[in-house]
């Protein structure tokens, strides 16, 4: 009798043990995310930051328990230097598979901008108490990862007080990048100092060619755009480049733009 006890016990312990997949991500459905940075460029020489959490909110839960961590290592990063193709991974882990709201960044002290070789502290507000919150709803899918680009756009999000303080309100774009691509070429000569952008809607997406000329415009959705290049050396003429295509997950490389003389 007892052999047929321990028998049965046995038995029943292997199909608990084989029911519980609570480490199994593939049983529970989980997918993953990844989210990128990149930045459009500006005027000032560095624009530094200080991310020390990075999180993403649950639809349906609360505003104070449905923030789920994807990155809490403390990391800077020089904005200025994510351009042109440049880019960091901001955050990347595995999450309950479900519908989410918004991505939260929360900074840490000691961000800071130099320009024209002097430092100036940078204020941030809220940045470090409830974080810069990014509305974007997004499905995490069983078994799957989903790709994001935050485009910081530093010219429109830094301004400088009347009394010479630099203060921080973040403009981020944020793209899929299932459904975005991008567009890269060369500008010449490179003392046309030349501008390049397009604009998705209302907004603009703006970069400078290198110290070679390369330039890259990064986290376009899929579509077809006007390409404007605009010299800043009156020498030069400013040219527009029509009806070029992008598709997702592609780069669409234009070749070489030789400005013309006035």
């Amino acid at each position: 009798m007892k052999k047929i006890l321990l028998g049965i016990s046995l038995v029943m312990l292997f199909i608990w043990s084989c029911s519980d997949n609570s480490t199994d991500p593939t049983v529970q459905g989980d997918g993953s995310i990844k989210l990128y940075l990149v930045d459009s460029p500006s005027t000032f020489d560095s624009v530094i930051i200080f991310v020390k959490r990075v999180e993403v909110h649950k639809s349906g839960s609360d505003s104070t328990s449905g923030w789920f961590v994807i990155n809490d290592s403390l990391r800077s990063f020089d904005l200025l230097q994510l351009v042109n193709g440049a880019s960091v991974v901001l955050g990347d882990s595995v999450l309950t598979s479900g519908k989410y709201t918004q991505i939260r960044l929360i900074l840490a002290d000691g961000n800071y901008v130099i320009d024209n070789g002097f430092r100036h502290d940078l204020t941030v507000p809220s940045g470090m108490q409830t974080g810069i919150k990014l509305n974007h709803a997004f499905t995490i899918e069983p078994n799957s990862l989903y790709e994001l680009i935050l485009d910081f756009n530093v010219e429109k999000s830094i301004h400088i007080t009347g009394n010479g303080k630099y203060m921080m309100k973040p403009v981020i774009r944020v793209m899929p990048m299932i459904i975005s691509g991008s567009i890269s070429g060369m500008v010449l000569p490179l003392d046309a100092q030349a501008t390049v952008f397009t604009t998705i809607g209302l907004d603009t997406v703006t970069t400078y060619p290198d110290a070679l000329g390369f330039f890259k415009l990064m986290a376009l959705p899929q579509g077809v755009y006007n390409l404007e290049i605009d010299a800043s050396n009156p020498a030069y003429k400013d040219t527009l480049i029509e009806n070029v295509s992008v598709f997702s997950h592609q780069n669409t490389d234009i070749g070489t733009i030789e400005l013309e003389t006035n």
